[in-house]
C-alpha cells in the first residue's frame, strides 16, 4: 500500500502565527507527564518496592498513554481523514486503509 503524503506545507511565518494545536499541546503536557511517571516506575524497580504497586503504576502510565493516542486520532479522523473523505477518489481510499491498518494493531 501506498503511503499518503501526510507533510502538510506551512511557511515558518503561519506556524508562528498559528502556534501549536491544542491538541498537540495537550498531548505534549500529558506525554511529559507520563515520562514523569515512567521514570517513577524505574525508580519503583530499582528500589525493589512491593510488584501490585509498581503494576499499578504500569497500568496507570498505559491508560494515560492510551489516552494521548486516542486523542491524536481522533485528531486525524476529524482533520485528515474528513478531508480525504470530501476529495473521494485514490486519497480517500488509501486514507481509509491507513486508518483501518493502525486501527487493527491497536491494542487495549
Amino acid at each position: 500500500m501506498k503511503k499518503i503524503n501526510k507533510k502538510k506545507v506551512v511557511s515558518k511565518s503561519s506556524v508562528s502565527k498559528m502556534g501549536p494545536h491544542p491538541i498537540n499541546q495537550d498531548a505534549l503536557r500529558r506525554l511529559k507527564s507520563i515520562a514523569g511517571q515512567v521514570s517513577g516506575i524505574q525508580r519503583m524497580v530499582e528500589e525493589e518496592k512491593y510488584c501490585i504497586d509498581i503494576f499499578t503504576q504500569v497500568v496507570a502510565a498505559k491508560a494515560a498513554l492510551n489516552k494521548v493516542g486516542t486523542q491524536i486520532l481522533k485528531r486525524h479522523i476529524k482533520s485528515c481523514v474528513s478531508k480525504a473523505v470530501q476529495v473521494g477518489g485514490k486519497e480517500q481510499e488509501e486514507i481509509i486503509e491507513e486508518l483501518i491498518h493502525i486501527i487493527s494493531k491497536k491494542q487495549i
